[in-house]
């Protein structure tokens, strides 16, 4: 799961912000995935319907996933498909190594899957000896790059065309021109080949239909549709949540996914799959297996972040965090970035591997209202953050501070007093327009961002008690004859 050699988020995200390309590339894609998720919205009508619908289904999915599962496994074997539980990373990637063996493969391609990231297969497919291939334009560009994915459904976002051509030029062996039809003509050109010479098709898994046992692919490239026809052998890879029950609950997914993730009505493919090629097809693979990936999933089951298990993988959180628009995705240093990856990645990877995450966060709650099934990310961050102060794993300092302040401020006087002496202090420091912005001591981490003005000459606590006195003054006054309580004249 871990993407990066850096432990230190902070110093991950000082990189990232030294970047101003990647920012620059990141505002751009954010700004586009938001105009086009606003206006499909608009068009289809009705979203907040959309969403309820949305979340129902997919909190009845996962409060019965042990029936689904079940389910699922035995339709995809009446297909003539393989089913494999996998309860950790390591199982998960030695049946596919497995399999990679027994076919005596020497090429695989790959369509995009985040869960085959998160298993790091790449890895372990090419320690065989086998030639590993990502095929959606994104994942071939960090594939060139040494990269992990920095967005979910962009994994290329933090690159402009000019990368993107000297990373192509390198292979290509001569200088490519930057301009996006020679690009792609390139990639096209040189992904062909693969296809045809591959062995194996790895692909991820958008759903999985239980009373079918289908496993259903939506992408724009056509490269999902490629790499599950052409191989002879075709391994799906799913997070044990990834599934549906009806095609009648796939459609209203498949109505909100595209919307949310690229603001189009729908993708350009909608592939399904239902086990491997039979006699009467003209295509597709001789054999089909599916490994459905637990690896920390099922634990989530039952605890107060179940609804995390609802994401459907649109990366509308991470098209509308601020956070996110300012340091990218590879500043998170796992396969999950963006608020999802903050509530989900302390959950798969442990929250002492992982506890900087969940506070690497505004708190604006963006991403509760941009999520297509309506996750309260954002409460589930305050969730993590509650459960490392029960636990007692925060900084010491930050645990005095605390107390510190808990107990002014359940002391009224105390707390008044203290706000005055806070102007006292900082008066000093402030300049002409009351801000202050030098950058020392235990202030230094909030200045150097961003102003930090005087408390007002006034606290609201005084203001209010003020405002007491004059309405009780007022109400003593002697009323003229005729007068009402209220200060209006009789009739």
């Amino acid at each position: 799961m871990r993407t990066s050699a850096e432990r230190s988020f902070a110093r991950r995200a000082q990189q990232a912000l030294a970047d101003s390309t990647l920012r620059a590339a990141v505002r751009k894609a954010q700004e586009r995935f938001r105009t086009g998720k606003r206006n499909a919205e608009a068009e289809l009508g009705h979203w907040e319907a959309w969403r309820r619908l949305g979340e129902a289904i997919r909190r009845h999915t996962i409060e019965n996933l042990d029936f689904y599962l079940e389910q699922l496994a035995d339709n995809v074997e009446k297909n003539g498909g393989t089913v494999v539980f996998a309860a950790t990373e390591r199982e998960a990637v030695d049946y596919v190594v497995q399999v990679a063996r027994e076919e005596g493969a020497r090429r695989v391609v790959k369509s995009k899957s985040m869960v085959s990231e998160e298993l790091h297969l790449n890895r372990a497919l090419e320690a065989l000896g086998v030639d590993v291939v990502e095929t959606d334009l994104g994942e071939y560009i960090i594939q060139l790059a040494g990269e992990p994915p920095s967005h979910i459904i962009a994994p290329s976002i933090h690159k402009n065309r000019r990368q993107i051509a000297e990373l192509f030029s390198r292979v290509a062996g001569e200088a490519l021109p930057d301009d996006t039809p020679s690009l792609t003509r390139f990639a096209r050109r040189q992904l062909r080949r693969a296809f045809l010479e591959a062995d194996i098709g790895i692909t991820g898994c958008n759903f999985a239909v239980a009373e079918t046992g289908t496993i259903v692919l939506v992408s724009n490239e056509g490269n999902a549709r490629l790499t599950t026809t052409l191989p002879r052998v075709h391994i799906a890879i799913m997070g044990a949540e990834r599934i549906v029950p009806t095609w009648d609950d796939l459609d209203v997914m498949l109505h909100l996914l595209p919307r949310s993730a690229t603001g189009q009505k729908i993708t350009s493919y909608v592939t399904a799959i239902s086990g491997p090629r039979r006699a009467q097809d003209a295509d597709g693979p001789e054999a089909f297996h599916l490994v459905i990936v637990d690896n920390g999933r099922l634990d989530i089951l039952g605890t107060a972040y179940q609804d995390v298990l609802h994401c459907i993988r649109c990366g509308a959180c991470l098209n509308v965090c601020p956070v996110y628009r300012h340091i990218g995705g590879h500043a998170y240093g796992s396969v999950y970035s963006g608020p999802i990856g903050k509530v989900l990645t302390p959950l798969l990877g442990g929250m002492d591997e992982w506890h900087e995450l969940p506070h690497a966060s505004s708190l604006c709650a963006a991403c509760s209202e941009a999520c297509p099934v309506r996750i309260p990310l954002h409460e589930l961050l305050i969730e993590h953050r509650t459960e490392q102060v029960t636990r007692g794993t925060r900084p010491w300092a930050e645990r005095w501070a605390f107390r510190l302040y808990r107990w002014v401020v359940t002391r009224p006087a105390l707390y008044r007093r203290a706000v005055r002496w806070a102007r006292r202090l900082l008066a000093p420091l402030a300049d002409g327009e009351g801000k202050v912005r030098v950058q020392i001591g235990p202030l230094k981490g909030w200045t150097a961002q961003r102003d930090l003005p005087l408390p007002a000459r006034q606290s609201f606590l005084d203001w209010w008690e003020e405002e007491g006195r004059k309405e009780a003054a007022r109400q003593h006054e002697p009323r003229t004859e005729g007068e009402g309580r209220d200060g209006e004249r009789s009739a």
